[in-house]
């Protein structure tokens, strides 16, 4: 399970000011930080990037890229702003991505196909919604794998985000259970090994109490780490749950044990 660093987003008003001011240095100490952290790849979330996408999406990849070579996932809905961080990237990136809403379908997929990108699938509806129940998310993952097969994109290209929502929603916890059955039931489904990526943090979005918060995520990480899941997309500052997070490689390794690899 890699863990892809979730902490360079636009939301977090010292990266928001950096990405305006064209200020390079805070986002390369967050991406040195997350790269000391044990990060093997660094989302880079600058949200929908309303004004100036491009130039924006562009600064944020070439100021990352200076101080780290790690992978990038270039995580906006914005199909320009996708499109210019695809060209800035040095070495290949991952789109993060697409679903079967029509305006995805009809401006990031080609993308993927033009650029040979690999592609984060989201296990959600045209509409936008989130499927109830494991059946109806296997369904999606379906029609999903057929749009990018008849689009051009290769299987081993296809990373499918099957959905975590909040603990706090009415069926928060069934669907947190669905989940995990889907990411275990996609490679006998789909005939392939499919990689799967989750974000931690959506589980406990909203919580208030950052100790519960804590507790539930670090107990959920193991849970998805034995369903199989190749990424996860979390905090990698939490040292908590990096530990945990590489504790729970182990047990997917075929190396003789040792009490050094713990922690």
């Amino acid at each position: 399970m890699r863990l892809i660093a979730d902490n360079l987003r636009i939301t977090q008003k010292a990266i928001e000011t950096a990405v305006a001011d064209k200020d390079a240095l805070p986002l390369q100490t967050m991406a040195k930080r997350c790269q000391m952290a044990g990060a093997n790849g660094i989302d880079i979330n600058s949200g929908p990037l309303y004004r100036d996408p491009e130039s924006r999406m562009a600064f944020m990849v070439e100021a990352v890229q200076e101080v780290t070579q790690l992978p990038l996932i270039l995580d906006t809905s914005n199909p320009k702003a996708l499109k210019a961080g695809l060209l800035a990237c040095k070495t290949p990136a991952t789109l993060n991505g697409l679903s079967l809403e029509p305006s995805k379908l009809e401006h990031i997929l080609p993308l993927a196909v033009a650029h040979h990108a690999e592609l984060v699938c989201y296990l959600l509806y045209p509409n936008g919604h989130v499927p109830p129940d494991s059946t109806e998310r296997l369904n999606v993952a379906v029609s999903l794998y057929q749009k990018c097969l008849e689009a051009g994109v290769e299987p081993d290209r296809m990373i499918i985000d099957p959905v975590v929502v909040p603990l706090s929603w009415q069926n928060g916890l069934f669907q947190a259970r669905e989940v995990l059955t889907v990411i275990t039931t996609l490679p006998e489904l789909l005939g392939f090994p499919v990689r799967t990526i989750a974000g931690l943090s959506n589980l406990t979005a909203g919580a208030r109490d950052p100790i519960k918060k804590g507790l539930a995520e670090l107990t959920y990480l193991p849970m998805l780490a034995a369903a199989g899941l190749s990424m996860i997309l979390m905090n990698v500052l939490n040292a908590g749950s990096v530990r945990v997070a590489r504790t729970c490689r182990l047990f997917s390794q075929e190396s003789i044990f040792s009490w050094e690899m713990v922690g």
